[in-house]
């Protein structure tokens, strides 16, 4: 058989088969194998070129190439063919009338909720606010704000120590002493942040929580614009019509001092939110000040207790949990 012949006959071979060839990735494989791979019928017909002679190699060459070429060009429109008959079965499969599923979205924490609201109460009548380190020299976090070794005062809190002279801080307070060394007079700051306290956890106490403590220091400021600052918070927090009393206490960093408590209609009983005071003078002589020229007051409340009784939320340990049932409630 002359090599056209042999040449003619791959050809219709192969068309013949294409028709046959479906949707199976074996099948597919093997056909193309079978006349396209390195070992096929159409790489074994190129080896007539050794026997053609001088004059007939050129033409047997071109007439080898365009049956690589055509047969190629066959099999990759039948695949993408195959290829398109399957998408749009696929496509068919898809009713784009159903309704979508709903993806499930975040939302801010409740307790970062509660923060920001607190902030921008303060931050409207010309509080700013600071940050500062959570782990602190044992000076900061206590002896600068009146409460030396040994003072009966910490035993109040529960210190995490990180080395003797190293804590992680009880309260913000420490950054108020950052703030005071390095600025004179006047200063008006809220500092915001997480503190901790080697505390058993339980529903109304937690080894970390955050805090929000307020100082205001100047040459004329008292008690009276203390109580004025607080009764707005608690309004805007609370409501206008939000009882509220303040009550004698004692905080090593004030004089006098004093704790204030909002009426719990459900409970029918007073419930502290926050402490507060005058700014002692030994606080003002340790940062520099002169406590005969300048004067402040300073306050400081638990995040977590003012959503507790803003939400009615009776365990702090749900702010932890990550139980998404929970974090729903407050979307």
């Amino acid at each position: 058989m002359s090599a056209l012949k042999l040449i003619e006959t791959a050809r219709n071979e192969f068309l013949a088969e294409l028709e046959d060839v479906g949707e199976d990735l074996n099948q597919i494989e093997n056909f193309r194998s079978t006349y396209l791979g390195r070992k096929g019928k159409v790489a074994s017909l190129f080896s007539l070129m050794g026997n053609a002679s001088n004059e007939d190699r050129p033409a047997l060459g071109n007439s080898l190439n365009k049956l690589k070429n055509d047969l190629t060009t066959l099999f990759e429109n039948k695949l993408a063919e195959i290829n398109s008959s399957k998408q749009k079965a696929q496509d068919d499969s898809i009713d784009l009338s159903l309704p979508s599923k709903q993806r499930r979205l975040g939302s801010i924490h409740i307790l970062e909720q509660t923060l920001s609201e607190i902030k921008e109460i303060y931050q409207s009548i010309g509080f700013h606010v600071a940050y500062g380190p959570e782990v602190d020299d044992d000076y900061h976090n206590f002896t600068a704000l009146n409460i030396p070794e040994h003072h009966p005062a910490r035993d109040m809190q529960d210190t995490f120590f990180i080395d003797p002279e190293t804590v992680l801080r009880t309260h913000t307070s420490n950054v108020q002493v950052h703030l005071m060394e390095e600025q004179d007079p006047p200063l008006r700051y809220i500092v915001p942040g997480k503190v901790y306290r080697n505390e058993a956890i339980g529903y109304k106490s937690y080894c970390l929580f955050h805090q929000v403590e307020g100082i205001y220091i100047n040459e004329r400021v008292s008690f009276g614009e203390l109580k004025g600052c607080l009764e707005f918070f608690v309004k805007q927090m609370f409501g206008r019509k939000k009882n509220m009393r303040f009550r004698p206490s004692y905080f090593p960093f004030t004089e006098p001092s004093a704790e204030v408590d909002i009426w719990d209609e459900e409970r029918k009983k007073w419930m502290e939110i926050l402490g507060c005071g005058m700014v002692d003078p030994a606080v003002l002589e340790n940062v520099g000040y002169d406590p005969s020229r300048f004067h402040g007051y300073a306050f400081g409340m638990g995040v977590e207790r003012i959503a507790m009784l803003k939400y009615k939320i009776n365990d702090i340990r749900h702010f932890y949990s990550g139980d998404v049932r929970f974090m729903e409630q407050f979307v």
